[in-house]
């Protein structure tokens, strides 16, 4: 299953990836909407081979997770060969 990252939660002012706790998504084959947390989305994506991304058309970039030496892994997204922030610049829930 495929979605589509619409909004994100943060756990404070600092808006980083790392600080997202949920994510609000759309499954476009089937029009169904939820939220996840950030465990929730980590395992679907590394343990359910489930795929997330973010745009649509031209502007949309895959979402993959990060596994960091300390913390938490968390979702980021990745394109043109480079991770980057667009999460971090969606609107918020």
């Amino acid at each position: 299953m495929a979605v589509q990252i619409t909004h994100v939660r943060f756990s404070g002012y600092n808006k980083s990836e790392e600080t997202i706790i949920a994510y609000r998504w759309l499954n476009p084959s089937d029009g169904k909407t939820g939220d996840s947390d950030k465990p929730t989305m980590v395992d679907f994506i590394d343990n359910k081979n489930g795929e997330a991304d973010v745009g649509t058309g031209a502007s949309k970039v895959s979402v993959g997770v990060i596994h960091p030496t300390q913390g938490q892994p968390y979702l980021r997204t990745y394109a043109d060969g480079q991770w980057n922030n667009n999460l971090v610049n969606l609107p918020t829930f």
